[in-house]
């Protein structure tokens, strides 16, 4: 019987094509797995909404999480316009500086929140003191968050001035506040809901912070100087 001999230079070209093309898919299954790069890091709100954008994708989020995010811009809405009264209805200095506080803090957070709602294409509400509008046309009107002052009771403290004010103004913020706690407790309650970091971040924060001024403006209602009429019996 005759043995075939293989051609060593066709066998080695063979060879080397498999080589190379290993190579190339090694090289290619490398590149895919590679992880993306990160954007510069950002300090302040900018950064803080750029990452929230960034994480847009990479956490679910639920209706429970839309509808969190689309109530509380109304319900900060409302606790900024109760604060900016402080400083042109003769608040006292303490209760300026909590409003001042409270319109700083809840005015870049509603630039989060519509980023939020921006970012997956869901509606993002204009803030309104007053409520969320609901329906169209003559059905439309407006719900209020959980905590928020009704048309009378904000008519009520705009109508005060100085003591008055102060004490009408600790009275609702301590009633909005928890209204705003009391939404944080809904969301949670939502099976799924919270996962999205931004979102559980978010909620969390508000969580702490309003129940650390509650606890701030009680002691503040509890420190508040006697009035001039009762100083003066």
């Amino acid at each position: 019987m005759t043995r075939l001999t293989p051609h060593r230079p066709l066998v080695s070209a063979v060879i080397l094509l498999a080589v190379v093309t290993l190579t190339g898919c090694a090289g290619a299954s490398r590149a895919s797995q590679a992880p993306a790069p990160q954007p510069e890091f950002q300090m302040g709100l900018e950064g803080a909404i750029a990452r929230a954008r960034a994480d847009s994708l990479r956490y679910p989020y639920t209706q429970a999480d839309i509808d969190f995010m689309s109530g509380m811009i109304h319900h900060h809405a409302q606790a900024i316009q109760m604060s900016r009264w402080a400083s042109t209805h003769g608040a006292r200095a303490d209760v300026q500086l909590l409003a001042e506080r409270i319109i700083n803090a809840q005015q870049g957070e509603i630039s989060l929140m519509q980023a939020w709602l921006q970012d997956r294409r869901q509606p993002v509400p204009e803030p309104n003191p007053m409520g969320m509008t609901m329906g169209h046309g003559a059905t439309a009107h407006t719900m209020l968050m959980p905590g928020m002052l009704t048309a009378e009771q904000m008519a009520q403290l705009d109508a005060a001035r100085g003591e008055e004010f102060d004490q009408l103004f600790l009275d609702f913020m301590i009633q909005h506040h928890r209204g705003a706690v009391g939404m944080v407790d809904e969301l949670f309650s939502h099976r799924g809901a919270g996962q999205d970091e931004s979102v559980f971040k978010f909620a969390s924060d508000v969580q702490v912070d309003q129940a650390t001024e509650i606890r701030r403006m009680l002691q503040m209602l509890i420190e508040s100087p006697p009035s001039s009429s009762q100083g003066s019996r």
